[in-house]
């Protein structure tokens, strides 16, 4: 398997949720609780490795053909709390996504038509079983979507350079959802009452929403991720995005205008640096 391992992390961050298992129905809750016990800790990356090694055969298999039973653990005030991979259910919906991100050209030649054409039937035949499925983590390739930083405060921000030789650095931010929730709330209403409805509001509905699905007690976290290899270490030390965001928010709310500005033009001009790598040669 040297192929896949060796493959690096993908420029990509995740918004996660974790739920206590009170959350789960039963059989679900038991398999939880066991896979808690087990101590196991797989990590992004493990995912990523298995995930490729279904992209080695021919043809491709884009989605896999069984649900993945594993999870991310953590601990939030003594109660166990799990973010279910669900890699099958987050792989069809990012087949959904390829067509705008690709010429189709180069998505034929990647994915062929027939085998997206399976999967999204596979998908659909699904989804009639499963009508109030939803994913436990979210993707963005190449960013890190201005909504999720509001949902998060700069004292939240956990930094670790990665000292340790091979050991990448990590950046994340936690807080509990009903924090999480709060904040995104009040964001909405500063937008709604000083801006015009655009993509920044539509993406805190399409988000609000998402969180609505989830146990109250849950903690959601914002991963950085495989982005951590496209930003400068000395770049990455001083990125303070979500005070940037939380910083342009309280300026639109005191009509403050310069102010949100500066901060916006912080922001956009920190993650322009990162999206241009993408098509770097």
């Amino acid at each position: 398997m040297p192929a896949v391992t060796s493959v690096l992390v993908p420029y990509a961050a995740y918004l996660r949720v974790y739920e206590p298992l009170a959350a789960f129905p039963e059989p679900e809750r038991d398999h939880w609780a066991r896979y808690a016990r087990s101590g196991r800790t797989p990590t992004a990356q493990d995912e990523l490795r298995r995930s490729l090694a279904d992209l080695l055969p021919t043809p491709p298999m884009p989605v896999p053909a069984h649900e993945s039973p594993e999870a991310f653990v953590t601990e939030v005030d003594g109660v166990v709390c799990v973010c279910p991979w669900r890699t099958r259910l987050r792989g069809w919906l990012a087949l959904k996504e390829l067509p705008e991100m690709f010429p189709v050209p180069v998505l034929d030649a990647v994915l062929p038509p027939v085998v997206r054409g399976q999967a999204t039937a596979d998908y659909e035949a699904w989804r009639e079983r499963h009508p109030d499925a939803r994913p436990w983590i979210r993707t963005a390739v190449w960013q890190v979507p201005v909504r999720w930083f509001t949902l998060f405060a700069d004292e939240e921000r956990e930094y670790e350079p990665g000292e340790v030789p091979g050991e990448p650095p990590l950046l994340r931010y936690r807080t509990p959802m009903v924090q999480a929730r709060r904040r995104l709330a009040r964001a909405l209403k500063t937008l709604r009452e000083t801006i015009d409805e655009g993509p920044l509001t539509e993406g805190l509905v399409d988000v609000g929403r998402w969180l609505e699905e989830f146990h109250p007690r849950s903690l959601v976290e914002l991963d950085y991720g495989g982005l951590v290899h496209a930003l400068p270490s000395e770049q990455l030390a001083d990125d303070r995005s979500a005070a940037d965001v939380a910083e342009g928010i309280a300026a639109l709310r005191d009509g403050d205008g310069e102010g949100a500005g500066e901060a916006y033009g912080r922001l956009t001009e920190r993650w322009r640096a990162v999206r241009d790598r993408q098509f770097a040669n």
